[in-house]
């Protein structure tokens, strides 16, 4: 039987749903609420409060994430899924309920707070359910996730404010949670070896890295210096996250993350570039529109394009199983997207031909592939750096932490460098472009040097071992 007709046969299909299904419950409402906002607003009012629902979001589904190795250790797989699922529940039917806007922001706090947790979740129990060659392609299938609800997400959300009923789009949500919640009562074991120690909760590491990202969120929202200031605060709040974590005693990520010659970190900060390089679809709608004269939905395919390359590329490449051959995808990928942007800069322009529009979709999608092939590989990569189990369940739980970070700090970058690259739309898309494209090259290096650590690492667990 092939790996994948293993993956999703009958014993472990119902437990790949529940792992892949919490990283698309996520993923759709990421884009689904985005999608629905304006006729939200334009019903219950708050226009003041707009960006802080996805702010608010964001920041709360960071705290959880940081939480999860914990959460999973105190109450085992099976509840830790549905309390998980239950808190995203909650908070969806608050939010689709609510009657004011500040309603709204406690609803999507709560919705923050259970997806911070499915997403983390996944990447834990994966290793603790399925066997360690399966491992590669079931996180291809969750990695997958994030280009379907950037797809899916949209054309819900769209659907229902378009015909006037915007909060049926979180019904929906919520009876998709719900439908969750059954399947994982029979398909995940009640206890999990191996889920780690739950510990003591890391109050000052969540603080200070709460406040950078809060930090780079609300720098997103606001213009002028303010926003200088904020990303000076944010830079100085990681710094001190940092600093405070070698030393302490309870920490977010594992030790190996601060000290010796684990390649952890450098995963982690592989995870960090090409998850913030993935946020410059927040702002390709608005070029399509703008320069191309594009429709909202044909716009917001720009977007998608870059999801589709994603997936695409990310189940392809999950078979690739030599040593060779992930360093050589990890190595690609940045290459990629960073080429991919590149090439989208440049056919940036004032009343853009048919072709050159077309090209777009194009040269999106296949940057959008080289992020797929190298986010999958990645989170493996991250999976198996230890054969501790405290260890790799914290280790695998960072790895969300990571993306989420990367989004909130992307999604900032993004806004600032359309700025700069303003008032002209064409000098906004191009500066946007090739300031990410850098970003991404950033990533080869990065690659780089986790392949000269690992081998140093590798040699010293043979020596050892």
């Amino acid at each position: 039987m092939s790996s994948w007709g293993e993956l999703l046969g009958r014993e472990h299909r119902a437990a790949m749903t529940v792992m892949a299904g919490g990283i698309a419950l996520f993923a759709v409402n990421v884009y689904l609420t985005t999608s629905l906002l304006p006729n939200a607003v334009a019903d219950i009012g708050g226009q003041e409060l707009y960006a802080w629902t996805m702010t608010v979001f964001l920041v709360v589904s960071v705290i959880s994430s940081m939480l999860v190795s914990r959460w999973l250790a105190r109450f085992g797989a099976r509840r830790a899924y549905m309390l998980a699922f239950a808190l995203f529940t909650v908070g969806t039917a608050v939010a689709g309920a609510s009657p004011t806007m500040t309603v709204m922001l406690v609803g999507r706090a709560l919705q923050g707070f259970g997806a911070g947790l499915l997403g983390g979740l996944g990447f834990s129990v994966v290793r603790l359910v399925l066997p360690a060659h399966l491992w590669q392609r079931s996180i291809a299938l969750m990695s997958a996730m994030w280009g379907v609800g950037n797809f899916v997400g949209p054309v819900v959300g769209g659907f229902f404010a378009q015909i006037g009923l915007w909060r049926g789009a979180f019904a929906a949500l919520g009876a998709f949670a719900v439908a969750l919640i059954a399947i994982t009562a029979r398909a995940l074991p009640a206890q999990t070896a191996g889920a780690g120690d739950a510990g003591r909760v890391p109050w000052v590491s969540l603080a200070l890295l709460t406040a950078a990202v809060g930090a780079v969120s609300v720098a997103s929202l606001v213009t002028g210096p303010a926003t200088w200031v904020l990303m000076a605060a944010a830079v100085v709040g990681a710094a001190a996250f940092v600093g405070w974590e070698r030393r302490a005693e309870s920490r977010v990520l594992p030790a190996m993350t601060y000290h010796g010659a684990s390649p952890l970190r450098w995963i982690y900060l592989a995870i960090l570039v090409v998850a913030a390089v993935s946020t410059v679809e927040t702002f390709l709608p608005l070029f399509g529109q703008r320069l191309g004269g594009l429709g909202p939905l044909a716009a917001g395919f720009l977007g998608a394009a870059i999801s589709w390359g994603w997936t695409v590329a990310s189940i392809s490449a999950s078979g690739i199983e030599s040593d060779r051959g992930r360093r050589a995808v990890r190595l690609a990928g940045p290459i990629i997207v960073g080429t991919g942007l590149i090439l989208y800069g440049i056919l940036q322009r004032d009343d853009p031909s048919v072709l050159v529009i077309v090209s777009w979709y194009a040269v999106l999608f296949f940057g959008g592939c080289g992020i797929g092939m190298a986010m999958a590989h990645w989170f493996t990569a991250g999976m198996r750096v230890t054969d501790d189990d405290a260890q790799a369940a914290q280790a695998s739980a960072g790895l969300n932490t990571s993306q989420l970070i990367a989004n909130a700090c992307g999604s900032a970058l993004a806004g600032l460098l359309v700025a700069l690259g303003g008032p002209d739309t064409v000098g906004s898309a191009r500066m946007l472009s090739f300031g990410f494209a850098a970003l991404a090259f950033c990533g080869v290096a990065v690659a780089l040097r986790e392949f000269a650590v690992d081998r140093r690492w590798r040699a010293m667990s043979v020596h050892h071992g």
